[in-house]
């Protein structure tokens, strides 16, 4: 059979003035004790999947093995429970990500100190690095624990260009999986096959401790890791000091190519990576102490501030943001829209500087940057207790969803229920309202051959421009293939799912 993708063609060259999105709807799901949402992502059928942890047995939790569980809940479009699920055994389990995969199931990956119900082959330690493919209806089709007799866990996953997937989080140990350690906790990353078999594994880091939080997989094959880095030595020579943000650029088969530090003096921590057009990369964390090292725009009185920074191919840094207030705003997420822009969330407990409108306590916190790190607009959303939001995810209709907790029943959350302590908060947030001088259009002048395309995608732009930039995107609006060309390029399509695909060209 072969399999083939139908583009659109959307051209358009426009002022857009844009307004900051409202909550559309939001949902909040728990029980007596505290529950945490660490990740949410739109779903082929329009809905959404979200993924963390639960302590409780009661409320709208069902099946909790004991201690801390894994916890999915599927919701429809509109936000209302389709099914749930609570995975897990009798000591602590957690989950920090979850992917739709290629088959239309799911992916969980996260930690377990279990070793009984769902939980089978711990390797004794503090924890195991846990993965969970489950169905599309949530059967677990396969788990496996990867680890030794020390500590491990997994904080990130994507499904690779070969149906298998990456992963990446931090490990102790030196034997059942794990082959060396550097020094206390190291860098992670693992890579499986579409049935969770080890293909390789690999530790990054020195002396001290060191996680890593994200992985990509790069338009070469290989992976961009980003995270957390104390050590000085060992695979890190050009420490900032303290912590600091460090980025790891491997091949396809895990071989480091090359590594960066970037920070300042005091704590500096990555929590996110998407690679750009120009097959850079954009790095999101937040920062603590003084403007010394590579941060600058940092209020000197601040605990801690998002921070935003690009890179090139080389890892060399090209521009850095900070943004916040006098106290404590972290950064936990970074998406890049079609069109180049930038939006960062995570946590504010600030009040001033960059932020505006928090109710009190810690709220949610949306900010939206140009390409070149400009500041647009930010928004804050929650109550007059404590709000946070660690994942999020585009929408299909421009909008966009965020997941965390929710102590509050004011403010934003006025007429939501909690449940008891904090509760799942799931917020669906409304396209920005757009008002436009001259609209986008559909056009024939952008010219794309073969179209259904197979391996390649011809595309002919008539402008006497310098350069265009060229963006595939899926119906999700996610980002699959950029370029800046002239007035013709080639997009290597051989990787891609079936399926349909946007192309956008864009000039000054």
């Amino acid at each position: 059979m072969i399999h083939t993708l139908r583009i659109l063609i959307l051209v358009g060259w426009a002022a857009i003035v844009a307004a900051q999105p409202t909550i559309h709807w939001q949902k909040t799901f728990g029980g007596s004790l505290s529950e945490q949402a660490n990740s949410v992502k739109q779903t082929t059928d329009g809905g959404y999947i979200v993924a963390g942890r639960v302590s409780s047995s009661n409320g709208d939790v069902v099946g909790n093995h004991g201690g801390r569980d894994m916890w999915v809940l599927k919701l429809h479009s509109t936000g209302e429970l389709q099914w749930k699920k609570a995975l897990g055994g009798t000591q602590n389990d957690g989950a920090y990500e979850i992917i739709q995969t290629n088959d239309g199931g799911f992916l969980l990956t996260g930690f377990s100190a279990s070793n009984n119900y769902d939980a089978i082959g711990n390797h004794g330690g503090l924890s195991d690095g846990w993965v969970v493919k489950l169905s599309a209806t949530g059967s677990i089709q396969w788990q496996k624990l990867y680890g030794g007799s020390d500590w491990e866990e997994l904080w990130f996953a994507r499904q690779t260009s070969d149906n298998g997937y990456i992963l990446c989080g931090f490990s102790e140990s030196t034997d059942g999986d794990v082959t060396e350690n550097k020094g206390l906790l190291d860098y992670w990353v693992v890579k499986i096959s579409e049935t969770g078999a080890l293909e390789w594994q690999k530790t990054y880091g020195g002396s001290l401790d060191d996680y890593a939080y994200a992985v990509k997989q790069t338009v070469d094959g290989g992976y961009i890791v980003v995270g957390e880095a104390a050590s000085a030595d060992g695979d890190i020579t050009d420490s900032r000091g303290n912590v600091d943000f460090w980025i790891l650029k491997l091949d396809a088969n895990g071989a480091m190519e090359w590594q960066k530090a970037y920070g300042s003096e005091a704590g500096d921590f990555a929590e996110d990576v998407i690679q750009t057009p120009d097959h850079g990369y954009i790095v999101a964390g937040y920062v603590g102490g003084r403007n010394t090292g590579d941060v600058t725009g940092h209020d000197e009185l601040s605990i801690l501030d998002y921070w935003v920074i690009k890179i090139d191919s080389l890892g060399n840094l090209i521009w850095e943001k900070a943004l916040g207030g006098t106290n404590t705003d972290w950064a936990r997420s970074i998406m890049q829209t079609p069109t180049g822009d930038l939006f960062v969330v995570g946590t504010t407990a600030s009040i001033d500087g960059d932020v505006v409108g928090n109710d009190g306590g810690a709220e949610c916190w949306l900010v939206k940057l140009n390409s070149e790190g400009e500041f647009i607009w930010q928004q804050t959303y929650g109550g007059t207790k404590a709000d946070m939001a660690f994942g999020m995810d585009l929408t299909d209709d421009n909008g966009l969803i965020f997941a965390g907790y929710a102590w509050s029943t004011d403010g934003d959350l006025a007429g939501a229920e909690n449940k008891g302590q904090a509760d799942f908060w799931i917020a669906k947030l409304s396209p920005e309202s757009i008002s436009s001088q001259n609209t986008p259009h559909t056009t024939e002048t952008l010219q794309i051959s073969p179209n259904p395309a197979q391996q390649y995608a011809n595309i002919e732009v008539p402008t006497q421009e310098n350069s265009v930039f060229v963006t595939l995107s899926d119906l999700l609006g996610r980002v699959v293939l950029a370029q800046v060309m002239e007035n013709h390029a080639t997009l290597n399509t051989a990787g891609l799912n079936p399926g349909v695909y946007f192309v956008t060209a864009k000039t000054d």
